[in-house]
């Protein structure tokens, strides 16, 4: 719980649990026998997709700019969020305006993944190049989350690119 604990710090810091109703992080979640992703519509100031993934005690986190799409052409921009702590996986309500993520959240999609290739998760996501196998209702199949350089402006952002693999899920001309 502490190493959990300690990641969640940044998350607790954003938030006052007074005033909204997201979880605090406080309750215990076990683990299942594959680790969880969650997909949540978050109609903040701009409407975008949380992609939620299991690792380590917590749910690392990505802002989808225009949510996952199936089509392989698209590269989505997936901007690295703070760890969100596991019981955010059923969330769903609204973060009261002028509160951190003011908006409306709704849980969008929810499944199982697994990493793919020889390196663990946590290695794949440190050298910026994490390829994952999701079993959720609307993602399936192969997907890849791929670290950019650099920032276009300059900031302190860890932007990344969600880009779905050509396999039977994949839907080229995707609108989703």
């Amino acid at each position: 719980m502490a190493k959990s604990t300690k990641k969640l710090s940044t998350y607790r810091a954003k938030r006052d649990f007074t005033k909204t109703e997201e979880p605090s992080g406080q309750e215990a979640i076990r683990s299942a026998e594959y680790p969880r992703f969650v997909v949540q519509k978050h109609d903040a100031t701009r409407l975008h997709y949380d992609l939620r993934l299991e690792m380590d005690g917590v749910f690392k986190s990505w802002a989808v700019t225009r949510g996952p799409s199936l089509d392989p052409k698209d590269k989505r921009l997936a901007v690295e969020v703070e760890d969100h702590p596991l019981d955010y996986g059923d969330f769903e309500g609204t973060i009261p305006k002028g509160e951190y993520g003011g908006g409306t959240v709704m849980l969008w999609d929810r499944g199982f993944w697994m990493p793919e290739g020889d390196k663990p998760a946590d290695q794949a996501l440190r050298d910026g190049d994490l390829k994952i196998l999701m079993a959720g209702s609307k993602l399936k199949g192969s997907w890849v989350l791929v670290r950019m350089k650099h920032d276009k402006l300059g900031g302190n952002r860890n932007n990344w690119l969600l880009i779905k693999h050509r396999d039977e899920y994949s839907r080229a001309g995707d609108k989703d």
